[in-house]
């Protein structure tokens, strides 16, 4: 645990009992704190006075007075599309609103480190896709080489469970928009931004508060190191913000869809084969075609940039390559999850919008796709150039005749049912073919969340094969 410090004997409010919440009142405490925890759902207050902490309803009035910080969960809306009440009253009374990323910042340097010949270092990771998977391998390839690293944030452990780091550590961080929106301290050694496509348009007002949300990490974090995939025009703009000119190698341009050129540093990925390049000419270069657990274009810009970060520390391209080759990659994120007859079933569950959807089918060739769910805003432009990858489409969904309407003239079949759809695509397809469930859709309408729909994608599967091999015996 990171004990939270500066609120030695000050009242510190923290709503929202989820994960990060009651990770950040377990910290607040261990750093002397008094504590109000409150949560709008019975059963996360329960599970806080299981831990011995009171639950004060924070939406009474006053119930903020005298509160040296309100402590917000990420899920509850601070500004868009409404502030939550209880934020509203920390502003009235000047009460200042901060996360856990926040208290973590300002609370991971301690005295112990002046002794430390080499400090501890933070790399953080945000954009819009590829972020769970570049934070991973991060980790996985500083494991390999033998460097003490931790993972947390919106992905493995919540930020203030993790170990205080001891000499020369590594914490890895991946960070969302809800996350950086809010922090109040942003203070990375590396951080890292992926990419950009529509997402969470509504909690910040449209795609510049989105962006801005993201930016943060950058403009306020002050890293000593960016690595910043510059496909987009927003990455291109980060960049050229955070560069002196075209020399400065603080800046690490990444791409998966162009060479990059030029006297500064970049990394990036053409045909298969990831190529470093520094001072105008290649260092060190990669076949990325081979690494089972990193499939396709999108996969390749997650390597360049964990690549990047990995070499900012120091480690050599042919042990980053060798940890790649052991990764296995993360589940729902284009996972391979069975080869039955020359057919692949791949679990992309967690493309959950058009552009994550987008790059897995642009990493397969002939494709039985199970999409749909609940749309999110921004359309399905961004599917149509992939489209011609597909075979047929087989759709699930509540809404799943609106969702087929977006397939233009496609092949493609109203299942509604994950197990309809699995029956169906395995059942048409062909050896070669690629079953793939890449929703380009929230999860909402029929499951919890996408780690659900992905393990009833992996269930009804596993039930089909079962029934195949008991009527084969």
């Amino acid at each position: 645990m990171i004990p939270v410090r500066g609120f030695d004997g000050a009242r510190v409010a923290v709503l929202g009992l989820g994960r990060s919440g009651l990770s950040a009142a377990r910290a607040l405490r261990a750093g002397g704190a008094e504590v109000l925890v409150w949560d709008d759902n019975e059963a996360a207050r329960a599970a806080a006075m299981a831990e011995g902490f009171a639950p004060v309803d924070l939406t009474r009035a006053g119930a903020l007075e005298g509160a040296a910080a309100l402590i917000l969960s990420p899920g509850i809306p601070h500004l868009y599309p409404l502030p939550n009440p209880v934020v509203a009253a920390a502003w009235a009374v000047g009460v200042p609103v901060d996360n856990d990323i926040g208290l973590f910042f300002r609370s991971l340097a301690t005295e112990d480190w002046e002794g430390f010949d080499s400090p501890p270092r933070v790399i953080a990771v945000t954009g819009s896709n590829g972020k769970s998977t570049t934070s991973a391998l991060i980790h996985h390839v500083l494991s390999a080489a033998g460097r003490d690293s931790q993972l947390a944030g919106n992905i493995g452990r919540g930020v203030l469970d993790i170990d205080p780091p001891g000499e020369g550590g590594v914490v890895v961080l991946e960070l969302s928009s809800y996350q950086t929106e809010l922090a109040r301290a942003l203070t990375p050694d590396i951080a890292v931004f992926t990419n950009l496509s529509p997402d969470h348009l509504d909690r910040h007002g449209g795609p510049g508060g989105y962006f801005a949300a993201k930016r943060r990490l950058f403009a306020e974090g002050g890293p000593d190191r960016a690595i910043i995939g510059v496909d987009e025009d927003e990455g291109r703009f980060l960049a050229n913000q955070m560069a002196e000119g075209a020399a400065d190698d603080r800046v690490i341009r990444i791409s998966a869809a162009s060479k990059l050129t030029g006297p500064g540093w970049s990394v990036f990925a053409r045909k298969g084969f990831l190529a470093e390049w520094r001072k105008g000419r290649q260092v060190a270069s990669i076949d990325l075609r081979v690494i089972p657990g990193l499939p396709g274009a999108h996969n390749h810009q997650n390597a360049c940039a964990a690549y990047a970060a990995a070499r900012c520390l120091g480690i050599a391209p042919r042990e980053i390559e060798r940890a790649f080759h052991d990764f296995a990659g993360l589940p729902h994120r284009s996972q391979l999850v069975a080869e039955v007859g020359g057919v692949r079933f791949v679990n992309d569950s967690k493309a959950t919008n058009a552009a994550s959807a987008a790059r897995a089918l642009a990493a397969f060739g002939r494709i039985r796709w199970i999409c749909g769910g609940l749309e999110k805003e921004g359309g399905l432009a961004e599917l149509v150039p992939h489209l011609g990858n597909v075979a047929k489409a087989y759709v699930i969904g509540r809404e799943a005749a609106a969702f087929a309407l977006h397939l233009r003239d496609i092949p493609h079949e109203i299942c509604t049912t994950m197990k309809a759809a699995v029956a169906r695509a395995a059942a048409e397809a062909e050896p070669g073919d690629v079953v793939l469930l890449a929703p380009a859709a929230a999860s909402f309408d029929q499951y919890d969340n996408f780690e659900r729909r992905g393990e009833d994608f992996v269930a009804e599967l596993d039930r089909l094969l079962e029934a195949r091999g008991r009527a084969g015996s």
